[in-house]
């Protein structure tokens, strides 16, 4: 896992889903938009907080594979599906989050 800085993330981004910086680079300035807006840091640690669980999902490929299997399923007409998908993208999205903030 990268350290929680706009380079290593960055860095990560690149190597693990480089078809989503363009995604980073305009949630990176909206963030520090923000931040100075709100004259705060908490969008910014939210970005990079984000973004670091994007990392640890992405670099894992049958994790990444389930989590957009789920929120493909999540368009289903079928109640059951779409209460399963729910429930397993929230288990991998939590589970990244726990990996970022290092429990």
């Amino acid at each position: 896992m990268p350290k929680l800085t706009l380079p290593a993330l960055r860095k990560a981004v690149a190597t693990v889903a480089p078809t989503r910086l363009p995604e980073f680079y305009e949630e990176m300035q909206q963030a520090f938009t923000r931040a100075g807006e709100e004259d705060s840091v908490i969008p910014i640690r939210m970005f990079y907080r984000r973004w670091g669980a994007t990392v640890a999902i992405e670099r894992w490929p049958r994790t990444a594979q389930r989590l957009h299997a789920a929120e493909q399923s999540l368009d289903s007409p079928d109640a059951d599906i779409r209460a399963r998908a729910v429930r397993e993208a929230g288990d991998i999205v939590r589970a990244a989050h726990r990996e970022v903030e290092g429990g």
